[in-house]
């Protein structure tokens, strides 16, 4: 076993997760972004990118149950959720909720979210995708800011009042892309949940209210 192997079993996050069921300690980033701006407020359609190994499915499957009971009586009443979750990595199944192994990027793959939720659907869209990280903090926050682009395009799916969560390395592309994003939301919040190691250099950032 690895050091890092030995340090990340070791982590209070990982072994909390292992007890309660979840994947991965990511889980606690989500649900600390949930308790921070509450993204999950009636999201009942949910897309998810980068889902492997499936904790933030998890997690998106658990309040998309409490909304339908939430507002079973309300005007928002829904009487299913549907959850869709994309890696190029396998994930294990997950009961009601659609998990693809395939290439998020793709020009497919927007036709199987048409396919699935149909055109500006999307209550919440999630995206704790990463490229595969060489070392070199330069490089790779190059290549991530240009996977989070690729990313961007697949709000056209989201509604206006749907709410957008992706994950970004801090670094030199960092703003240009903020400023994009704020060109693009009327509301635009960066947070490092407290389940992030001190260490990295990610953030995510939350966006609502998508402009026309």
């Amino acid at each position: 076993m690895s050091h890092y192997s030995k340090e990340h079993r070791k982590d209070p996050s990982y072994k909390k997760a292992k007890k309660e069921g979840y994947r991965a300690r990511s889980a606690y980033k989500l649900i600390d972004i949930q308790k921070r701006y509450n993204i999950f407020k009636r999201a009942f359609y949910i897309l998810d990118l980068g889902s492997a190994p499936g904790s933030w499915l998890q997690v998106a499957k658990k309040f998309a149950e409490e909304n339908l009971e939430k507002y079973n009586d309300s005007y928002y009443h829904r009487d299913h959720y549907k959850i869709l979750g994309v890696d190029k990595k396998s994930i294990s199944p997950l009961e009601n909720v659609k998990i693809l192994k395939m290439d998020f990027t793709s020009k497919e793959f927007k036709n199987v979210v048409m396919e699935y939720f149909g055109y500006n659907k999307l209550d919440l869209i999630l995206s704790d995708a990463s490229i595969n990280k060489s070392g070199n903090k330069f490089s790779d926050q190059a290549r991530q800011i240009t996977l989070c682009h690729k990313i961007l395009d697949l709000t056209r799916f989201l509604k206006e009042e749907g709410v957008f969560v992706i994950k970004l390395f801090q670094g030199a592309d960092f703003n240009n892309f903020y400023k994009i994003l704020k060109s693009k939301f009327s509301v635009v919040k960066n947070y490092k949940p407290a389940s992030s190691s001190k260490k990295s250099n990610e953030i995510y950032v939350i966006c609502f209210k998508k402009k026309n």
